[in-house]
């Protein structure tokens, strides 16, 4: 796939727009934007109904896609404030607080990478296995590839390609990837502790990006910000920091707010 720098953000941001009920266009606006929440069959699809709330910024302004009994309020809360910084403890705990009113709260923030459109030579002793989407059903609940791929077939974001490194017949790390939409795959990577500070991370994940990209779909990356070696990995296997977005999850407890 011969894709420039600037098609690739292109279609990584038509695909969040998709999902935010947005513009392309909004994420690069001075003034933060509220939308209504809804459920595109176009999406990434990782939940099975609209999120009550979620937030995704590219560096500008936030676009927030919501349920609109908490729009008035967002109104106020968005007022004066950059888009960045929406993201940041203090805006996270009065976003929290009303959330809890509605009984969610907040749940994950992702820091989400694009990939360098170049191919990353990449050369190494490790034993290397590639698994196709039929060879990854065995490894499905296993505890060690939490990151890699998936607790169980999603047929909606199916894990399609994977690959591992093996010592003898043990396997060390595996990194794998979900075809979230046709066009973006997501990759994922899991080190057994015993491996770790090897380069196998970074051996795997350059590999299966490389892998993506030649059978025509786009490679993209997430972590969180105190994850410092996934971002390292991240980093040095030609993924560039791009977007963030958070998501709300229901609450358990409603005296939060009290």
């Amino acid at each position: 796939m011969n894709l420039t720098k600037k098609v690739i953000e292109d279609k990584i941001k038509n695909q969040i727009a998709i999902e935010y009920n947005c513009s392309p266009a909004d994420f690069d606006k001075n003034e933060n934007m509220i939308t209504t929440a809804c459920q595109s069959e176009k999406r990434r699809k990782f939940s099975d109904k609209p999120f009550f709330l979620q937030m995704a910024t590219f560096g500008k302004s936030t676009v927030i896609s919501a349920d609109d009994s908490i729009h008035p309020w967002l109104t106020e809360w968005v007022k004066g404030k950059q888009g960045i910084w929406l993201f940041e403890q203090h805006n996270y705990y009065e976003l929290e607080c009303e959330l809890r009113k509605h009984g969610y709260k907040m749940a994950l923030t992702h820091h989400m990478f694009m990939p360098v459109p170049e191919l990353i030579e990449i050369k190494t002793d490790l034993n290397i296995k590639w698994l196709e989407q039929k060879d990854i059903a065995p490894f499905y609940g296993n505890e060690n590839f939490p990151n890699a791929i998936c607790d169980k077939f999603k047929p909606e974001r199916p894990d399609v390609l994977a690959v591992v490194a093996m010592d003898g017949d043990k396997i060390m790390g595996m990194a794998g990837c979900s075809a979230d939409t046709p066009e973006l795959w997501q990759i994922g990577i899991d080190v057994l502790p015993e491996y770790r500070g090897r380069g196998v991370a970074k051996t795997l994940v350059t590999l299966l990006r490389n892998e993506t990209f030649r059978r025509g779909a786009i490679p993209y990356y997430g972590t969180s910000l105190s994850n410092l070696a996934s971002w390292k990995t991240a980093l040095e296997c030609g993924f560039r920091p791009f977007w963030v977005e958070a998501e709300t999850q229901p609450d358990e407890k409603k005296d939060f707010a009290k």
